[in-house]
């Protein structure tokens, strides 16, 4: 399977790049590779894909946002359940976008105008939802199933998503008869150019309503609600969104239903700190246990562990815990797909002293072994030295 380019790079443009600037650079490989300029040329063909694609991403300012922090990896996903696919366009409604509606239509190019020059009948798409839901560590780290009760449009049950009142309640559009859009022929930039526009007495969708339905005064969809099951994958993070494709509003006269996107939050954890698919755990020892060594437990998401400490742990020492973080969402750039538990060690130092206990002290204080040695000194400032540098 070739690999995905970068949008950027497709279209030729730097991160930085403004709305105009990506707007300008579309318009550009548009008018290039345009299938009336080449045609039966397949490369220009996937590269006018590729650029619309590019643009489809980066002109859409939420979906630019995602892409910038998760690439492609964040852009794809399953139905029913995965992370959007903001691959999933309308060619010509990307190319009028940006040269005007007088040139939506694409005769004689596969796939971009409903095959070779054939018209269809438009379908009124439902408006989206989005909802929230919070998630502890415990149910990130295993993957979860929520249900959301959804106060949204749904198809009316009277006329069955029509609008219409009874069987003979529509007619064939008159204007268009029944194709859903008309063609005229105009001079553009290409040349004499065929082009098609949604036909404005039916709105595309190639009939008029003689007799409303009574229920839903001829929408074909009334508000109601719908509970709505979602599985959602271990190892999503604050701020992901998951789209459930078709949960969303319904759409008019038996259109497309909106879909239903799950914007994840994270509560906290009240011991440990999630730092991408690793844990931190911040371990506070008391002297006479980093001196003497001992066992300690170690707090994980779901239970807790005993972990050995040496003698002579100094503070700063990190113990790393194996595959005890979290899964990565379809385990992307990890070998076995979770993280690691990192303990971070520090040491107690007691504020106040008893007398036995200074005197004890005090004791031990000119002994060698409490006199930190130099190579000693070296190792501990490293991690810091490393920390700043």
């Amino acid at each position: 399977m070739a690999t995905k380019r970068d949008y950027y790079e497709v279209l030729g443009v730097e991160k930085t790049a403004s709305e105009a600037e990506i707007k300008k650079a579309y318009r550009k490989l548009a008018i290039q590779y345009h299938p009336d300029k080449n045609p039966g040329d397949k490369e220009a063909e996937e590269k006018f894909k590729e650029a619309a694609e590019a643009y489809s991403v980066l002109s859409d300012k939420d979906k630019r946002a995602r892409y910038d922090q998760f690439g492609h990896a964040g852009m794809g996903g399953a139905a029913g359940g995965g992370f959007s696919d903001f691959a999933d366009f309308d060619l010509n409604d990307i190319f009028s976008s940006v040269f005007g509606h007088g040139f939506s239509g694409f005769g004689g190019f596969g796939g971009f105008g409903g095959g070779g020059g054939r018209t269809q009948q438009r379908k009124f798409r439902g408006s989206d939802l989005r909802v929230k839901v919070k998630l502890n560590l415990k149910d990130i780290s295993t993957g979860v199933e929520k249900k959301f009760k959804l106060k949204k449009y749904v198809e009316c049950n009277h006329c069955h998503g029509t609008g219409a009142e009874g069987d003979g309640g529509t007619e064939t559009c008159p204007t268009c008869h029944g194709t859903g859009s008309v063609t005229r022929t105009q001079q553009s930039i290409f040349g004499m150019m065929q082009t098609q526009s949604v036909c404005p007495q039916c709105n595309g969708e190639g009939k008029i309503i003689k007799n409303k339905c009574k229920h839903c005064s001829g929408e074909g969809i009334v508000y109601g609600e719908e509970v709505v099951e979602v599985k959602i994958p271990a190892g999503v993070a604050e701020g992901m969104q998951l789209t459930v494709g078709g949960k969303g509003n319904a759409g008019k006269h038996n259109g497309v239903p909106g879909d239903l996107l799950v914007v994840i939050e994270e509560e906290a954890h009240p011991d440990l700190i999630r730092d991408e698919n690793d844990l931190i755990y911040n371990l506070l020892l008391s002297v006479p246990t980093a001196a003497l060594g001992g066992t300690v437990e170690i707090p994980t998401i779901d239970s807790k562990v005993k972990v050995k400490i040496e003698p002579g742990t100094q503070p700063g020492k990190v113990l790393r815990l194996r595959g005890k973080g979290l899964p990565s969402v379809n385990s992307y750039g990890y070998t076995n797909g979770t993280g690691d538990l990192l303990v971070n060690v520090s040491v107690y130092i007691p504020e106040t002293l008893s007398k036995d206990e200074k005197q004890a002290l005090e004791k031990m204080q000119h002994s060698d072994n409490f006199e930190p040695n130099l190579s000693m000194k070296e190792k501990i400032f490293k991690k810091f030295k490393n920390f700043f540098d």
